[in-house]
């Protein structure tokens, strides 16, 4: 068997000091979680994290940093992900959209809120502090060659 990790993108998104979170129907019950998802064949990190804020949240969104990439597991039997968090803004709410199969809602939270929630992960506190630490990497750092001959 090869191990493979599972590439994953994750969203911060900010409005006065509230940062925009899914909840979600997680084999652990109700928790909360950034937009985020899987990396879709075919598809850069740009276009995942744009279509998966999109399909969690009815936002569109335009990143605009990279805050960090982490490398998470959360035992030797579960799968090991790394996450490239995004951060940027959201306009053009689409009303009519439904969100994605298991995303019960969303929610604008305080960073202080969202300590006392059931989280998906670490990476969901821990990414808002790398955010409020004033990481930033440029979305230049990435460099996609897919289908390239």
């Amino acid at each position: 068997m090869v191990w493979k990790p599972h590439v994953t993108v994750a969203a911060i998104i900010e409005r006065e000091q509230h940062f925009l979170l899914v909840e979600e129907s997680t084999p652990y019950g109700l928790q909360f979680n950034q937009p985020a998802g899987h990396l879709e064949e075919h598809e850069d990190l740009i276009t995942a994290i744009k279509r998966e804020v999109l399909e969690e949240t009815a936002w569109n969104f335009t990143p605009e940093y990279i805050s960090g990439v982490h490398l998470w597991r959360r035992n030797p039997n579960n799968p090991t992900f790394v996450r490239f968090c995004f951060v940027g803004q959201c306009y053009d709410y689409q009303s009519t959209q439904a969100l994605d199969t298991g995303i019960v809602a969303t929610h604008w939270l305080t960073r202080d809120e969202v300590a006392t929630k059931s989280l998906r992960s670490p990476l969901v506190l821990s990414s808002i502090d790398d955010y409020l630490s004033g990481q930033n990497y440029p979305l230049s750092l990435l460099k996609s060659f897919l289908d390239y001959a």
